[in-house]
């Protein structure tokens, strides 16, 4: 039930971003949904008897895993997604157990990449190739550039899982209030600067969005993702890769209307295939 939760909160999450950024520009839908993910998390935190680390170095790797894993993907996400449908974003997003099978090579040790590792890169990879082909949405294409956007959301995503691994030691409710806190002091002044939000006019559907995207995909996913990890261990978690990109297609095509060709559905099996294939004769597989 963990694992369904939070496919369901992640794989939507794209489907309440198209709803949002229909009044709401990016950087002010980022900073909005971060703000409110930290106050949850802090609230969380105080309520467990817990508190922040001292200012100083030890602040440095959540720094860096706030830029990396919240404030750039959320923005990038959020931007492409003014024209990238949901169900596409969500798609290209599984991308992301693959690039962190390639980063891992590189910066983790005992994460070589072997014979099927490689292989279902190179199958995923030819799913990317597919999904920003002509065909992607039907004969109706997103412009390029917004879709490599979404799928540089998705490389931040991996390149924050090894950073992650490597860096952070301390409890999981501590660092990942810490990171959101830190994000939050990048992301509102950016949206102050740009958007300028006290001039917007939201739609209360993109209000109701937003306020989503900070209790659910933000806060409480956060939580059941370190549950889900304590008590069923990584190796069940890694599911949710298959899942999530086929909930946000469900979703936007049942509760949106989008149409992805052919082309989309296909890139899909060749990612998923691709994850599968890079599992295959891994220890933890």
């Amino acid at each position: 039930m963990l694992l369904l939760a939070l496919s369901a909160m992640w794989g939507s999450a794209f489907l309440f971003i198209k709803l949002g950024v229909a009044s709401v520009p990016p950087a002010t839908l980022a900073a909005a949904r971060i703000v409110l993910g930290a106050l949850i998390l802090y609230a969380a935190l105080r309520w467990r008897g817990l508190t922040l680390p001292p200012v100083g170095r030890v602040w440095l790797p959540y720094v860096a895993i706030a830029l990396v894993g919240n404030s750039a993907p959320f923005f990038l996400i959020s931007w492409g997604q003014q024209t990238v449908d949901s169900a596409l974003a969500g798609i290209l997003m599984a991308v992301m157990p693959l690039t962190t099978l390639l980063l891992a090579h590189f910066f983790v040790a005992g994460e070589r990449m072997t014979a099927w590792r490689t292989g279902g890169f190179i199958v995923g990879f030819g799913g990317i190739v597919v999904l920003i082909g002509p065909d992607t949405t039907g004969g109706v294409s997103a412009p390029v550039i917004a879709e490599l956007a979404v799928l540089a959301g998705a490389v931040c995503y991996a390149a924050n899982s090894v950073i992650s691994r490597c860096l952070i030691k301390a409890d999981f409710l501590v660092a990942s209030t810490a990171v959101m806190l830190v994000a939050s002091v990048m992301t509102v002044p950016l949206a102050l600067l740009l958007d300028q939000p006290w001039t917007l006019t939201p739609t209360a559907g993109s209000v109701v969005a937003i306020v989503w995207l900070g209790i659910g995909p933000t806060a409480l996913a956060t939580l059941l993702y370190f549950k889900l990890i304590a008590s069923a261990g990584p190796t069940f978690m890694a599911l949710v890769n298959y899942l999530t990109p086929v909930v946000a297609l469900l979703a936007g095509v049942g509760l949106l209307g989008e149409q992805p060709g052919s082309g989309a559905l296909a890139g899909l099996s060749l990612i998923l295939l691709g994850i599968a294939v890079s599992r295959r004769g891994s220890p933890s597989a």
